[in-house]
């Protein structure tokens, strides 16, 4: 698939940037908005399928190619693992607010005013993202040809 018209192409790379930064404010401030790693994942990803709807496949793999987006899916696993077995192994201490009332003083409902939950919010927001994204990303490579379709059609009716 090569595209679309001009028209939506300029509109679709213009809008991704604002979809994407949406989707990273979702999932920095989702402990204090609505939203949080998932919503903020999913958002993240409808960027780049935007992308893949305007441009095509190919120029989407371009731009976040199929190993790097299985690596950014492990490393969102493996971030949202080590913080659950530090919250394990550690216990309470690891959960409370340490970032906050030890390095950053400030006041209540900012950025760092909850601890390991922003931590884990940009754990899942990696992972949701980049799984959405491979699983649209696969399901575009095993797409029916439309072109070789119509040749064996033309040659069936010839």
């Amino acid at each position: 698939m090569t595209g679309m018209t001009i028209i939506v192409k300029t509109i679709a790379s213009w809008v991704k940037v604002l979809i994407f930064l949406f989707g990273i404010y979702i999932i920095l401030f989702g402990h204090l908005t609505p939203g949080g790693g998932f919503a903020g994942g999913v958002i993240l990803a409808s960027s780049y399928v935007l992308l893949m709807l305007a441009f095509g496949r190919e120029f989407t793999e371009k731009n976040l190619s199929l190993p790097l987006a299985s690596k950014l899916d492990c490393v969102g696993a493996f971030l949202f693992a080590l913080i659950a077995i530090l919250g394990l192994a550690l216990g309470g201490s690891f959960f409370v607010n340490f970032l906050y009332q030890k390095y950053l003083p400030g006041k209540a409902l900012e950025l760092i005013s909850a601890g390991t939950i922003p931590l884990s919010n940009i754990a899942i927001g990696l992972k949701v993202g980049a799984s959405l994204f491979l699983v649209v990303l696969v399901l575009s490579m095993f797409r029916p040809d439309a072109s070789a379709n119509k040749e064996e059609k033309k040659k069936a009716t010839d």
